[in-house]
């Protein structure tokens, strides 16, 4: 109950239909517990008398009660339908938005797939359960009671008969309800990774196509298939003895409560009529009882989504860790005093020291660190010390080794990761003191990834910012190279370019992504070695456009090759976490060992193993 009352404020919005329904429901099913009050009538009185008249009086009564219990209960329907649907509409958007708003750490330890569970199948279940068992595990609370008191004032003596199977009933119900749940929980949990084993295959089908792996991702699938399988077998196992005490209890009792009433009719100490209609009762109220185990079995399956789905919900959001940051992200050593300075820097002042005067336009990394959640303790961070300005206006190459920590760098400034430790200057501001949405709307990225949607090559470009023009797009599109390809699709601009882009090249997505990454003018670029995938003409063309970008723009790129460390002003090599040279790419070819050696291609030995990324 304490999880399924945290979605009371997405219910609370149609709290007013839902408790009518629940009231109508519950007028429906005491109008039909009425029905066995007029058959004693009918019993008793016109058929025991021989009158006719009061026998058709009787069946009337009894039609206008049986469709007034079905108009009842359709009108129940039909209140819950409609906005139920909106509950469960506002439960997937506040997913999808708090998804949207994680930081990157938390989909670093997430499968896609147990977020799609919880997106579909257990808001499905959380629907079913706010439409069917909440509102009848009311209806029948109500119904079992007013019916049990309407069996003790027809004779008390035989409703204790069907009381005290009831209550022998319940208490088992309390044992299966704490076993079901696990149970739902282990069968959602497992339907959640048979997810994330099917997006991965449709996604990565040129991978297992291209390997020959077909049949060792069906024998993935296949046992996690038996996983789901058995799981929901230990549900239907737990289920069909619940369903089978609460069948057989209900039906020995009334079987014990009809000896009991026959003999004390046939020794006259009971009129045929209060039988009829004690049966009657008992009768209507066998479904109620019966259904308790099945209404509890839906109820704890919604629990268990209920659970899973505030999993999501209950991590902190990049925006609610804005606060802490600003506290903890301090260098070491930071004092009191330190701190009220990050506060100044957030109303607007200049950062101190190094920050200081600075011209719009500067990138500064101050002390900066950085260690991934996930990581050992006793391992090394992933940034170190890290110190690094780059001017207004400047283009700066990060070169280091496979694992250096090139692209986490690249990553701390917009702020995909907080930095542990130290400080990142935009125009002599803290980046914790800036919103993400100032943050994104100064720095644009182009990762070496080229991520495209299922959209249009317009909408993919223009994605990139809200407000862009079509001479923006185009504009975009001439820089990276991309127009000349573009125009050649079926549809130009409008053409579809498929999930994940697959229908175009390697190196079309990665021109599309850079075209988005510049569509927007934006103050300071990061590119994480943006060229990679072009052939070495496209390359050449490439470069030649984004040095008229990069002239007006404080550029971070990361570089791989010496055609793209020619873009820069100058370089940066990284090493082991730490910056361990700065200067132009002739300098450093005569002055570093390491970087001479990168660029040649011959960096074994500066290549650590130590797990870094």
């Amino acid at each position: 109950m304490r999880t399924l009352l945290r979605l009371w404020p997405f219910v609370r919005p149609v709290r007013s239909r839902l408790f009518t329904s629940v009231f109508v429901g519950v007028l429906a099913s005491c109008t039909g517990l009425v029905i066995p009050l007029v058959l004693k009538w009918m019993v008793d009185g016109p058929v025991t008398g021989g009158d006719s008249a009061g026998v058709w009086l009787g069946g009337c009564y009894l039609l206008l009660l049986g469709g007034a219990e079905a108009g009842l209960s359709g009108l129940r329907r039909w209140l819950v339908a409609r906005p139920l649907a909106g509950v469960e509409a506002s439960l997937r958007n506040a997913l999808y938005q708090r998804v949207q708003r994680l930081p990157m750490s938390f989909h670093d330890r997430w499968t896609s797939g147990q977020l799609l569970s919880r997106g579909t199948t257990d808001l499905n279940q959380i629907r079913s359960f706010l439409t069917f068992p909440l509102t009848y595990l009311v209806v029948n609370g109500a119904t079992i009671v007013v019916g049990f008191v309407i069996l003790l004032w027809q004779r008390w003596t035989l409703g204790l008969t069907l009381l005290i199977p009831v209550l022998v009933l319940l208490a088992l119900c309390s044992v299966f309800e704490v076993r079901y749940l696990v149970a739902s929980r282990q069968a959602q949990d497992h339907v959640g990774d048979l997810t994330t084993v099917v997006e991965e295959s449709v996604l990565g089908i040129r991978i297992i196509k291209g390997f020959g792996r077909h049949r060792s991702q069906a024998r993935a699938f296949a046992s996690l298939a038996r996983q789901v399988r058995t799981a929901e077998l230990r549900k239907a196992r737990l289920l069909a003895a619940i369903w089978a005490v609460s069948t057989a209890l209900p039906e020995l009792a009334i079987g014990a409560a009809l000896v009991l009433g026959a003999v004390q009719v046939a020794n006259g100490g009971l009129s045929a009529g209060t039988l009829v209609a004690f049966l009657s009762t008992a009768l209507a109220l066998r479904w109620p009882t019966e259904s308790i185990g099945s209404l509890l079995a839906m109820s704890n399956e919604a629990a268990a989504a209920t659970e899973r789905y505030f999993e999501v919900m209950d991590q902190r959001t990049e925006q609610e860790g804005i606060g802490a940051a600003k506290t903890t992200r301090a260098a070491p050593g930071m004092s009191v005093a330190a701190g009220e300075t990050t506060d100044r820097i957030a109303r607007g002042a200049t950062a101190p020291g190094k920050g200081g005067g600075t011209e719009p336009g500067e990138l500064a990394f101050e002390g900066a660190e950085f260690r991934y959640p996930d990581s050992p303790q006793d391992a090394p961070a992933a940034l170190r010390g890290v110190d690094l300005q780059v001017r207004p206006g400047e283009t700066m190459a990060l070169v280091g080794a496979t694992g250096s920590g090139k692209t986490t760098l690249t990553a701390l400034v917009p702020r995909l990761y907080d930095a542990t430790g130290g400080r990142i200057l935009l125009d002599g501001r803290d980046i914790t003191s800036l919103t993400r949405e100032e943050l994104r709307a100064l720095v644009a990225v182009a990762f070496e990834e080229a991520t495209l949607f299922s959209a249009t090559v317009a909408e993919n470009v223009l994605m990139g910012r809200e407000g862009l023009r079509k001479a923006d797009l185009l504009r975009a599109l001439e820089i990276a190279r991309a127009h000349e390809f573009v125009s050649a699709l079926p549809h130009g601009l409008r053409t579809q370019v498929g999930e994940q882009g697959l229908t175009l090249s390697g190196g079309q997505r990665q021109r599309l992504a850079l075209a988005r990454a510049v569509a927007a003018r934006p103050r300071y670029l990061i590119l994480d070695d943006p060229l990679s995938a072009l052939d070495i003409r496209t390359e050449a063309m490439v470069e030649t456009a984004l040095r008229r970008i990069l002239a007006d723009t404080t550029a971070l790129v990361v570089a791989h090759r010496p055609s793209t460390v020619l873009l820069a002003d100058r370089v940066a090599l990284l090493s082991q976490g730490r910056i361990a040279a700065v200067g132009t790419h002739h300098e450093l070819l005569r002055n570093n060992a390491e970087y001479a050696a990168l660029m040649s291609g011959n960096s074994e030995q500066f290549i650590r193993a130590d797990g870094i990324r």
